[in-house]
């Protein structure tokens, strides 16, 4: 029997000692007590709530042991439970096949409820489709609820109830919405924390779980950078962006709190966020994008991927600086900023030629901030194959990018040492030619 068996078997026997009528709430998405929707209807549910995480083996499969991000999601598992046991009650982390977890945890009478908030990914869809009806089948009610977005689903959509295609309506609506209805009110779930079922059970070491902590973390969140976010946001040497993102993706942020902040701040913040609920609602109506362009006509472009040239971009070592530049960055601590994240897209897709999806999944597996939505969305608006996408003929210029938003070198420095040196490569390939053998290609569709 594996470390996370035992522990499964040893938590669930925990699960199944408590005397009396349980809910659970289930967190995903959410690590934290503050206005956390679901977390509140579980508390005010009038039975005790026992709290639980499951990591799941599918997502983990092809992880390094010390990958950052489970790293993260640990880290924040563990400041959880320390909030928590001064209620006397402890935080339960299973580890395994998401369906094996939940037909064991149903086998004990005493739970009666399940609560959780949504998730739109198509995998979280059909695995949660999943766990409602094992949970359905032993006479177990479940209860979901929005919380890492402002507006789900249908709830922006044409007036035909088409979803929006074009980001530039879809935002108009949203703020239409959100200034007719206002913020959506914070649900004060840290205030009921007195409703958790008494349990106590060992938190599990990191290795147990057959994890190592990774030397890489997220920077914290910079709400003091969103006052003048428009101003700096596109000089990368600044690094005055907020780091919002991993804390977003892993809920360790609400989001209502945020928009609250950018709405009153500064708008091109908020219309990043906006942004972000676009491509979800995007992957939501059309799935299909996980796996092909949104435009149909671009699945028939004719790539080169060229597999040296792919290596070279993800080392960061195409002569190109401020791609090169923008790849150390990444390889290095999971972050890119967010102009160079566009011009180092454009790059591998239309210099090289090498189908997005390729970049698209080397991003996902560093990226600390990875969210499938707006990953996806980002490299299919830079390839020009995806909904609002950049035109066919728009090519990044990476010079003339370096010369407007890093003109004195300090970020390209700050990651190639070795520039103007004899290390450093000469450009895998001459921009003009590059930018007309691309227009030429895409043109043909």
């Amino acid at each position: 029997m594996t470390g996370s068996s035992r522990l499964n078997k040893i938590y669930t026997e925990a699960l199944g000692a408590v005397n009396q009528d349980i809910s659970i709430f289930w967190f995903r998405r959410d690590l934290r007590l503050n206005d956390n929707t679901g977390l509140y209807y579980a508390l005010t549910s009038g039975r005790p709530v026992v709290l639980i995480f499951i990591f799941d083996e599918a997502i983990l499969e092809g992880l390094p042991g010390d990958d950052a991000r489970v790293s993260f999601i640990y880290e924040n598992l563990e400041k959880l439970n320390g909030q928590i046991s001064g209620k006397g009650s402890s935080l339960i982390v299973f580890k395994g096949n998401y369906k094996k977890v939940w037909k064991d945890i149903a086998s004990w009478d005493k739970v009666k409820s399940v609560f959780w908030n949504t998730d739109y990914e198509p995998y979280a869809l059909a695995r949660d489709k999943e766990v409602k009806k094992i949970l359905g089948e032993k006479g177990i009610e479940t209860h979901t609820f929005k919380d890492q977005v402002i507006f789900e689903k249908d709830e922006i959509v044409k007036n035909d109830s088409s979803a929006y295609t074009v980001y530039t309506p879809y935002s108009r609506k949203w703020l239409r919405r959100l200034e007719s209805e206002g913020i959506p009110q914070e649900s004060r779930s840290e205030n009921h924390l007195d409703n958790l079922a008494k349990i106590s059970v060992s938190f599990p070491g990191i290795s147990l779980l057959g994890f190592t902590r990774s030397g890489t973390r997220p920077e914290a969140f910079r709400k003091e950078n969103i006052e003048n976010y428009d101003s700096y946001r596109d000089y990368p040497h600044l690094d005055a962006t907020t780091h919002a993102g991993p804390h977003l993706r892993f809920g360790t942020l609400s989001i209502r709190q945020v928009v609250k902040t950018a709405y009153m701040l500064n708008r091109t913040f908020l219309s990043e966020l906006i942004w972000r609920e676009f491509f979800m609602q995007i992957l939501y109506h059309f799935p299909h994008v996980t796996a092909k362009s949104f435009r149909p006509k671009y699945d028939n472009i004719r790539w080169i991927n060229d597999e040296k040239h792919f290596g070279l971009w993800c080392r960061g070592q195409t002569g190109y600086p401020l791609v090169d530049a923008g790849m150390r960055q990444l390889n290095t601590t999971g972050f890119m900023h967010n102009r160079v994240r566009m011009v180092t897209a454009s790059f591998l897709c239309k210099h090289l030629l090498i189908d997005w999806r390729w970049g698209e999944k080397y991003f996902a597996e560093k990226l600390l901030d990875y969210e499938l939505s707006s990953n996806n969305g980002n490299w299919q608006w830079a390839a020009g194959t995806g909904c609002d996408a950049a035109p066919y003929f728009r090519v990044f210029n990476p010079y003339q990018q370096a010369r407007k938003f890093d003109g004195e070198n300090k970020y390209i420095h700050k990651w190639l040492p070795e520039l103007n040196t004899p290390d450093y490569p000469p450009p895998l390939i001459d921009h003009p030619y590059a930018r007309e053998r691309a227009i030429s290609t895409y043109r043909y569709y």
